[in-house]
């Protein structure tokens, strides 16, 4: 089968096309024909080992390889087709269009992936492309869970700082969908994005920066890894709640000190991104209170270009990689 490999950690040009075995599924997994996969911050932190959050380094290259990378397919969140189930599967069936998260089994930019039946995978909405739902699992997994570890009511005003990136802007959408008063904080480009999705007001934080507009919210939630704490913070109204979607350690630890000290709450739990979570994006989907965030669609064999638009932030939505024959462009490799 194709697929985009690297053998060593670098900048984008060490992704490379490749021809390689495809995966075995076992009695308890399913084998998918990848259709389409997300280019996300993640795939250009593992592919390059550069973090903008520091504290699990070394955890993590312990995880994934300390010299070279173990697991040579990037690619966590998908759409595609099931091509066969073990014999232990029920819940999935040949021909079935899913979509979900590989986890760090990553593989997506591979043709095909093998994944357990048990996976955060499931039915692919009815009413959008596989590239539009390869483009969801990431940013609405996330956003969801932090949506719902805010408890919005209705009326209640949420700040969304990195309100352009694909879990911000899923998080515009759910807070929206919730009764929230939504006001999106970003770089200008990505303004006119994020009213299509539903935002009420707009900072530019080139321009402004949020914690001199003298409003406060009930809800702030930060996707800025660089962010003032105390920024944050002090924009909350009393009572109000605080979520860090990529905390670092001394915002780890400033949490527990404003939950013990004051009357506001912080929290940086981080998402399990479980099925429950991807069957309740999907009917969000097909209500229509979800849409699609895709900016471009590129095929597979433009995957180093894909990361430099992610990791340039030139881009205002997601990229996602058109995987097998709609993605191999000018390639003549057989299949095996």
């Amino acid at each position: 089968m194709q697929a985009i490999t690297y053998e060593t950690y670098g900048p984008p040009e060490v992704l490379q096309h490749s021809s390689v075995d495809r995966p075995i599924a076992g009695d308890d997994d399913v084998l998918i024909k990848v259709r389409a996969a997300e280019a996300t911050k993640a795939d250009c932190e593992l592919r390059g080992f550069k973090f903008s959050v520091k504290w699990f380094w070394l955890p993590l290259r312990i995880a994934v390889g300390i010299f070279r990378p173990r697991r040579k397919i990037l690619g966590g969140y998908f759409a595609g087709e099931i091509v066969s189930v073990g014999k232990n599967v029920s819940d999935f069936a040949p021909d079935d269009a899913v979509f979900g998260s590989a986890g760090l089994r990553m593989g997506a930019y591979g043709e095909y992936v093998a994944l357990p039946a048990s996976a955060t995978l499931t039915a692919k909405p009815r009413t959008m492309t596989f590239a539009e739902a390869a483009a969801v699992p990431l940013g609405g997994l996330n956003a969801l869970h932090f949506m719902r570890l805010a408890k919005i009511e209705p009326g209640e005003r949420i700040l969304i700082n990195g309100a352009g990136g694909s879990i911000g802007a899923h998080a515009v959408q759910i807070a929206k969908a919730m009764g929230a008063e939504v006001t999106a904080v970003d770089k200008a480009a990505k303004e006119p994005m994020l009213h299509r999705l539903g935002i009420d007001r707009f900072i530019d934080y080139t321009r402004q920066d949020f914690a001199e507009t003298g409003q406060t919210y009930d809800v702030v939630f930060d996707m800025v890894p660089r962010s003032s704490y105390r920024a944050c913070i002090d924009a909350l109204k009393p009572g109000g709640r605080y979520f860090s979607g990529n905390p670092r350690l001394s915002v780890m630890l400033r949490t527990a000190l404003t939950n013990r000290f004051t009357d506001k709450r912080a929290s940086f739990a981080f998402a399990k991104e479980t099925k429950e979570e991807l069957v309740a994006l999907k009917a969000m989907i097909e209500d229509g209170e979800i849409k699609s965030i895709v900016d471009r669609e590129l095929p597979m064999t433009a995957a180093a270009e894909a990361h430099r638009l992610v990791e340039t932030e030139e881009r205002c939505g997601a990229i996602v990689l058109l995987i097998g024959d709609a993605g191999n462009v000018g390639v003549g490799f057989e299949e095996r």
